[in-house]
């Protein structure tokens, strides 16, 4: 904290979106790994069906063709999301310093 500040980061009356925001994000990030894991499960579950000759290749071809495309969509949005933290970042960075 520095001195001409009255308040910390957790305490700052004007920073209370903000630490909502990152709250959030924080709750979607724990949400996105247990989707993650799961897809790993369903992964896992197919090709040991392929290999046991309990589904199809074909079927288990397309079915992890289609949680690829899932899985690239989650990377898509990660990386979004990182890029929107990091500007909204560097514009407090920027207030920081114009300040």
């Amino acid at each position: 904290m520095r001195q001409s500040q009255d308040y910390c980061y957790s305490h700052d009356p004007n920073r209370v979106e903000e630490r909502r925001r990152a709250a959030s994000k924080a709750a979607r990030a724990k949400g996105a790994s247990g989707e993650l894991a799961e897809i790993k499960d369903k992964l896992r579950s197919i090709s040991e069906k392929v290999l046991q000759g309990e589904v199809s290749t074909a079927k288990g071809a397309v079915a992890a063709q289609v949680y690829g495309v899932l899985l690239r969509a989650y990377e898509q949005e990660r990386k979004l999301k990182e890029t929107e933290e990091f500007e909204e970042r560097l514009a407090a960075l920027e207030e920081l310093d114009s300040a």
